[in-house]
This record gives structure tokens, C-alpha cells and sequence, in this order.
């Protein structure tokens, strides 16, 4: 009799409670990343307590220590534009709450399930999205998400009913709502959100920004119950 083994289902480290409770993830991305602590700030006041720094902007290896000092636990900080195994590596050695990838790379997946620390690969396609979750991703970014648009969440989860999304790329403030409605565990928020703060921008407009991100969040969640 043929038997077919059933391959051993990967370990799925668990989000945080921070990103359980407030739905949202900022993106940065700046010049150099000795300006990351201003915004940072203004993000905290408005109540965005998940800070993705992006290795797209230079310096960022050194600035982490850093600002994981500066904050502690009032917020996490994890890096993402990640797309080997050796950055993944160096990220989580740096203390990176969490690491965020634009691809399904299974090597980037594998060291951070090895190490039980949250991973959000990124894809478009139902069979890239699959891949990352099936190779246990705490959630899949749907990128670039203002393609496919909020809708797109809800018939994913026809054939994976079980799999957990973030959408990046292009999502609007107001559009959070449709996306949270829609199913998705969080949202990924870069330039609609941070506007111009890197350039000299108002600090205090980042943070109403922030602070409406949460309202209509809270507002989403509360209406759902």
C-alpha cells in the first residue's frame, strides 16, 4: 500500500501584541537614519507603536541599537526591505522585533521561524502568497496592495481561509478601514502617512495623521464586534 507522509507544518511565530492591538505598521524610509528618532517620536504620540526601518536608507545598522535604547519597550522596531538570509541574520542580531521582505525568499523565512521572531514576506500572486505562508509566515504582505486593492483579501481567504495578510504599497489613511474590514490583520503605512516629515515637514501633522490612522481603526474594530 502506498503511503503518503504528510510534511511537518513550520513553526509560525506569533505578532506582537503591539501589532495585535493597533493594526498598523509605519514605514520609514529617509536620507540617512540618524533621522529616524524625530519621527519616530511624533508616530508614538499618535499612537503607532510599530516602526519598520527600511534598509533602503543607509545607516540603519547603526542606528538600531540605538534607537532600541532610546524607545525600549514603549514601541518595537523591526527592519524590512530585507531580501537575503545574511541581512535577516544581522537584523535579529541587532535586536529587530520583527524583519519584513518585499519577496518570498525561504531562506529570509526559515532564520527568522528558526528563531521564533515575526516574518511578513512580501507577494502578489495567490501562488507567492501561499508559498510564504505555508513556509510559516507570521502574516504575507500583499505588494504592491494599491493593485489589487482591499477587496483582494477577502478572495484570498476563499482558498486559504487560515491565511494572514498585510497590505503594503500605496494604501491610503482612508482606505484603512475597506482593508481592515476586508480581513486583513494590519496595515503597512509609508508615504501617506509620514507625508513629509523626512523633509522638514510639520511633526505635529505627522502625529494627527497617526492619530487618525488609529481612530479609524479603533472605530473598524469596534463596529465588527
Amino acid at each position: 500500500m502506498l503511503r503518503l507522509e504528510t510534511p511537518a507544518r513550520a513553526s509560525r511565530p506569533a505578532p506582537s501584541q503591539v501589532l495585535r492591538d493597533t493594526k498598523t505598521v509605519a514605514v520609514l524610509r529617509a536620507n540617512r537614519a540618524s533621522d529616524y528618532a524625530p519621527v519616530i517620536e511624533a508616530l508614538q504620540r499618535g499612537g503607532v507603536l510599530s516602526i519598520e526601518l527600511t534598509l533602503s536608507t543607509p545607516g540603519v545598522w547603526d542606528e538600531l541599537p540605538l534607537l532600541r535604547e532610546r524607545f525600549g519597550d514603549a514601541l518595537e522596531i523591526g527592519v524590512g526591505t530585507v531580501t537575503d538570509a545574511a541581512e535577516a541574520k544581522i537584523a535579529l542580531d541587532l535586536g529587530a522585533a520583527y524583519i519584513v521582505t518585499p519577496v518570498t525568499d525561504p531562506g529570509v523565512i526559515s532564520v527568522c521561524v528558526d528563531r521564533g521572531v515575526p516574518i511578513y514576506p512580501g507577494g502578489l500572486t495567490p501562488t507567492e502568497l501561499h508559498a510564504g505562508w505555508k513556509l510559516g509566515a507570521t502574516a504575507v504582505k500583499v505588494f504592491p496592495a494599491s493593485t489589487v486593492g482591499a477587496g483582494y483579501v477577502s478572495q484570498l481567504r476563499g482558498p486559504f481561509p487560515e491565511i494572514q495578510v498585510i497590505p503594503s504599497g500605496g494604501v491610503n489613511i482612508e482606505d484603512v478601514p475597506a482593508w481592515i474590514q476586508s480581513g486583513a490583520m494590519a496595515v503597512s503605512l509609508g508615504g501617506p502617512l509620514l507625508g513629509d516629515a523626512f523633509k522638514g515637514g510639520d511633526l505635529q501633522e505627522l502625529t494627527s495623521r497617526a492619530r487618525r490612522v488609529r481612530e479609524l481603526i479603533d472605530q473598524t474594530m469596534e463596529a465588527t464586534k
